[in-house]
């Protein structure tokens, strides 16, 4: 019978209040209310392209701004992925995507390595999209990284709205995701690393 690869996690401090449930293979389902909407539009895009089902309610300090909400939710989702991942066996471990948008291209790659680490290199052509503060989307991946505990490279090879740019990070991030993380039935059981974890 194969292990379910689902988590739960919750994040209380005095800045926000954050509930995030994971399903690593699910079908694409979603119930997102971080009070963030174009946040909830970018992890829609996760869910989508990444075939997860995820959970996410967020009560954050909006009446300063957003960013301890955007940053809490990376960190949340990234303690979720963790602990639904488990010890690692038999996934692919490594996972890319190109994902264009009109006028816009992002490449992502992730390694679920055990080692945070996060390249991020999106120019954005303007610093806000609707509500939204650009510095954020870094913020977020930061979050994600520094708690899902992988290596993860973004680019953006080109774009000229923001929108854009933003959303086939976004895109490309579920897809590598789904990659890096679906499990491998010739790897059935191993660890894909030559140190025997990860």
């Amino acid at each position: 019978m194969a292990i379910e690869r689902k988590a739960e996690v919750v994040r209380d401090t005095s800045e926000t209040r954050i509930r995030v449930a994971i399903n690593l293979d699910g079908t694409g389902q979603q119930k997102l209310n971080t009070g963030v909407s174009f946040l909830d539009h970018m992890l829609d895009q996760i869910v989508r392209h990444g075939l997860i089902d995820l959970d996410v309610e967020a009560h954050g300090d909006l009446h300063i701004d957003a960013h301890h909400t955007v940053e809490d939710v990376g960190i949340t989702l990234g303690q979720a992925f963790a602990k639904a991942i488990g010890d690692k066996k038999g996934i692919r471990r490594y996972g890319h995507a190109y994902v264009p948008l009109d006028e816009a291209l992002s490449r992502v790659v992730v390694d679920f390595s055990g080692r945070p680490g996060l390249e991020f290199h999106v120019p954005f052509t303007r610093a806000m999209i609707g509500q939204f503060d650009v510095d954020l989307t870094r913020e977020f991946f930061q979050g994600f990284v520094n708690h899902a505990q992988l290596t993860l490279h973004i680019d953006n090879l080109r774009g000229e709205n923001a929108h854009h740019q933003c959303e086939t990070v976004f895109k490309a991030f579920g897809r590598a995701l789904r990659m890096a993380a679906e499990l491998d039935p010739r790897a059935a059981g191993t660890i894909p690393s030559t140190k025997g974890s990860l």
